[in-house]
């Protein structure tokens, strides 16, 4: 019996990857021209926030339940540990809650209070440590250490796209916009702040990559670089961080997908941070 390990889109995580450490993963919604499109299962075009409003939507408890019954089937009971979305960016750790009461208590849910590879790490984390044989507490302790040992940051070209999804405060939005800054944003107790202002996008890849190496630690840092529409200034990026830092055990490269690309705007890229323990 394994304990079987689930997130949801938001992770970023390959199709290839997750097959490979057994996650299940749940989708979430993009609706565009007012069709629900399901993240990682239905075709979505690369430019689908081109021509009008574009909006998202979390797992429901439903969609949630279904996975977890399946993914505890799956685990021969030994248990089932859900790494989801900040619940401060996105409903579906409630749904996820809602979820795991109606399954029972074999079901245990950890709010990364993350995004992307923040997410991620930790259910790769869990995952391998369910798969070597630990018990449920164990896999949901590691994939919550996990989860408060990462970081996240991002420089977005606008704080437009952050603003009408409710993602960053009106005031902060408008005073960014309002001064042409470029804003290197953090995620902090699950939410995104505004860490740091430049006046052009070179001065704030600099910031980002001294927030980077503020939080890297002295042992080995695992760092995967996320952009949207813009993998020429990731790859700028990631070699940025790695003659940075030396103590880099691996610098990954990843869509941020269309869930948070919807939210983050053409342009943007971000760094998770994983140190060592």
């Amino acid at each position: 019996m394994t304990v079987a390990v689930v997130t949801d889109s938001s992770a970023c995580l390959g199709a290839d990857v997750a097959r490979r450490e057994k996650i299940a993963i749940a989708p979430l919604h993009v609706f565009v021209d007012g069709v629900d499109l399901r993240e990682g299962v239905d075709p979505i075009p690369e430019d689908f926030a081109a021509d009008g409003p574009v909006t998202t939507a979390g797992a429901s408890p439903a969609e949630l339940e279904a996975l977890y019954r399946d993914a505890l089937e799956r685990s021969d009971g030994a248990g089932v540990v859900a790494v989801h979305i900040s619940r401060g960016l996105s409903s579906t750790w409630e749904a996820a809650r809602q979820a795991a009461s109606e399954v029972g208590d074999r079901v245990r849910v950890v709010d990364s209070a993350s995004a992307g590879m923040g997410i991620g790490y930790a259910a790769l984390s869990a995952a391998r440590i369910a798969a070597s044989g630990a018990d449920l507490d164990t896999v949901y302790e590691d994939a919550a250490s996990v989860s408060r040992r990462v970081e996240c940051f991002i420089v977005v070209d606008r704080l437009d796209h952050l603003r009408r999804g409710g993602r960053i405060g009106a005031a902060a939005a408008l005073l960014g916009t309002a001064l042409a800054m470029k804003p290197v944003l953090h995620l902090s107790d699950g939410r995104l702040v505004l860490e740091q202002k430049a006046r052009t996008s070179t001065k704030a890849l600099g910031k980002l990559v001294d927030a980077v190496a503020a939080v890297s630690g002295d042992a080995g840092v695992a760092l995967t670089v996320h952009h949207m529409q813009s993998a020429e200034r990731a790859a700028t990026l990631a070699a940025l961080l790695t003659d940075r830092i030396p103590q880099v055990t691996g610098v990954e490269l990843s869509s941020f997908g269309a869930v948070l690309g919807a939210h983050v705007g053409p342009g943007a890229v971000g760094v998770a941070v994983c140190p060592q323990s």
